[in-house]
């Protein structure tokens, strides 16, 4: 039996025996459905792969007041990341949105140990624009996606209330 017949004896399976179909149960990306993770290498192009990755999911989402402030949030703690990766090693980049709050998470491989002085003093704009958006942040011990350090920040979406 020639290849060409044998390829066309096969019969393709359909998925939906396997696995719910596509869209099935799903929602269309809309604000306060935010979830997504990443992983990229540490290199010095990456703060821009992640913020230009944060710039289409927030336009998806329809995340527009905290956009300016968030992509800052992810190009300052991307960077910061990768100095504390070893060439070939990887940082994590988590965006969540629930209600008004944006958090953005960044995990790198180094561990956090006596560095907290350093790790502070390299992120004093960040504590600058978080407090802006009346945010917090922080940095700790992680054990996802691998050990390392989780780098932290949150931005509240709070509407302006204008005197009378």
């Amino acid at each position: 039996m020639s290849e060409t017949d044998r390829l066309a004896r096969l019969v393709p399976v359909p998925p939906t025996g396997f696995c719910p179909p596509v869209g099935a149960g799903g929602a269309e990306p809309h604000p306060g459905n935010l979830a997504y993770g990443f992983s990229l290498p540490a290199c010095p192009s990456t703060p821009v792969i992640a913020h230009e990755t944060a710039e289409l999911v927030f336009d998806v989402h329809q995340i527009y007041s905290l956009a300016e402030p968030g992509l800052e949030l992810v190009r300052a703690l991307t960077t910061y990341a990768c100095r504390f990766a070893r060439e070939g090693q990887e940082v994590h980049l988590t965006l969540y949105q629930k209600e008004n709050t944006l958090r953005v998470n960044v995990y790198d491989p180094h561990a956090c140990h006596g560095c907290d002085d350093l790790r502070r003093d390299g992120l004093l704009e960040t504590g600058r624009l978080v407090r802006r958006h009346h945010g917090e942040w922080g940095f700790d011990a992680s054990e996802r996606p691998g050990a390392g350090t989780r780098t932290w920040a949150t931005l509240l979406d709070i509407p302006r209330r204008w005197a009378a």
